[in-house]
């Protein structure tokens, strides 16, 4: 282990030196490509470096607890090399997380699906209510927000809505919150008080650029017609609105938000590749089954993994037996006290599968 990290710090050492390079910066694509991993090396190598650093320190301070008779400089060492110990115990943990094997698309942005399901007009409100919620999050996060598509109700809030977003990290943070999440509360249409349960399902998918996932014109089958529902003045005076077909897989992608086809083409292409390479990954690790039940949850979509009980201002993780009563804060944003864990939770049972 020691070899391969000392392997890393050199790679970070020569890829700091060639970001330097006149040439680099003259070679189209080579920076980014070497940036990017540099960024990736650069904590793992500032970790285990600190980590020799402290090593040599706490070898200086035995020696001179062993030489040294005076008792105040005795007690000055013996503190410092409490600190240096649990310093070097924090960096180790650091140092195994940060080891661990990468998922390929944490760095990517993604693709966020939500949609409506048992429960009528309610199901619909939640909808419309998850989505402002991940969008505050997003907002907090410094993160942008695109939508790509939307079916309203008429009721309020969404049959369906699919957005993009953009930013540092957002694959590897919003992944786990693909699933069935369910609401407890009473509808605003209930005269006799009774609290009713709806769901909608979310999806997290990683954006699929087009240099990874080309898609052969041949394949796609492109319908237009006139969009629907509400919206400006325009709408059911042009055949803006444009249906995708996936030909070889059958998947389909409507999109009618912009009064321009070729925006809405576009919009839904970014959808259709997400579809797309979101498949292709789920058949590429099927036979991998027994790997994946080390993650939180199967990433089954179907599978209830939240409940939103507002009479009791609660939210429960299912996955991980987290009950946290502050929906209130959660539904406005807040969601870092329940995302956090989860990660935490996943971190901790990757360490345990290597042990194993």
């Amino acid at each position: 282990m020691r070899e391969k990290l000392d392997e890393i710090c050199r790679r970070f050492d020569e890829l700091s030196a060639r970001m330097g390079d006149p040439e680099v910066y003259n070679t189209p694509g080579l920076y980014p490509k070497i940036a990017k991993e540099s960024a990736e090396l650069e904590p793992i190598a500032t970790t285990w470096r600190r980590m020799e650093s402290i090593q040599s320190e706490l070898a200086d301070t035995r020696e001179l607890l062993e030489d040294e008779d005076d008792a105040d400089m005795r007690e000055l060492a013996e503190a410092e090399l409490e600190e240096l110990q649990e310093e070097l115990a924090g960096l180790d943990a650091k140092l195994k997380v940060l080891l661990l094997p990468k998922d390929p698309n944490d760095h990517k942005n993604a693709v966020l699906e939500i949609r409506a399901g048992t429960g009528g007009d309610e199901a619909a409100l939640f909808s419309g209510d998850l989505f402002r919620m991940y969008t505050r999050y997003a907002e907090r996060r410094k993160w942008r927000v695109e939508t790509l598509s939307a079916s309203r109700s008429e009721a309020g809030g969404y049959k369906e809505v699919v957005a993009l977003i953009t930013g540092e990290d957002i694959y590897s943070t919003m992944k786990f919150e693909s699933g069935t999440h369910r609401v407890q509360r009473v509808p605003a249409t209930e005269s006799q008080g009774r609290i009713h349960t709806s769901a909608c399902t979310v999806a997290i998918l990683p954006e699929a650029e087009e240099i990874e996932l080309k898609i052969p014109e041949s394949d796609l089958r492109i319908d237009v017609f006139r969009a629907s529902g509400p919206g400006g003045q325009s709408v059911n005076t042009t055949d803006s609105a444009v249906r995708i077909t996936h030909i070889p897989t059958g998947l389909v992608v409507s999109c009618q938000d912009e009064k321009s086809q070729h925006k809405n083409k576009a919009k839904g292409l970014k959808v259709l590749r997400a579809r797309l390479f979101d498949k292709m990954q789920a058949e590429a690790h099927a036979e991998r089954a027994d790997a994946r039940r080390v993650q939180v949850g199967s990433g089954d979509r179907s599978e209830r993994i939240r409940t939103y009980n507002y009479p009791q201002n609660r939210v429960t993780d299912h996955r991980i037996g987290l009950t946290l009563y502050k929906l209130d804060e959660v539904i406005e944003g807040n969601l870092d006290p329940v995302v956090e864990p989860i990660m935490a939770d996943h971190q901790a049972k990757l360490l345990n599968s290597r042990a194993d």
